[in-house]
């Protein structure tokens, strides 16, 4: 929170934070993506603020889907919000990454594949 009782933009980037991690950790192994938990960076993050959100108890919604899947990266899009306000929209452009080897590496077609299950629907 910060001096006005908003949520501080730091508080967004941990939002953004736990709703990549459910989509890419939680749900893409159970669909045949296991090791994109094994290794995959932020190479960028953009966030628009659109309305003040202010403090309070109760959960905020994240909304979060794949935009675009590429040969070594994809772009993850993202709405903080309740049902009827959007406090900020967000992009993550993200980069699988071999730990062993410590480099970014390509992504697996079977990776390629789940990612684009959750491709935002023309």
């Amino acid at each position: 929170m910060d001096a006005y009782g908003h949520v501080n933009n730091v508080v967004y980037l941990r939002y953004l934070e736990e709703a990549r991690v459910d989509m890419l950790f939680v749900h893409a192994p159970t669909q045949g993506a296991s090791r994109l938990a094994e290794g995959v960076v932020v190479a960028k993050h953009e966030i628009e603020y659109l309305k003040p959100l202010r403090f309070r108890p109760e959960p905020i919604r994240v909304e979060t889907w794949v935009t675009r899947v590429e040969n070594a990266s994809f772009r993850l899009a993202y709405e903080v919000r309740d049902p009827d306000v959007v406090y900020a929209r967000a992009a993550s452009v993200m980069v699988p990454y071999d730990l062993v080897e410590n480099r970014p590496r390509r992504l697996l077609p079977e990776e390629r594949k789940v990612l684009e299950t959750f491709l935002e629907a023309a």
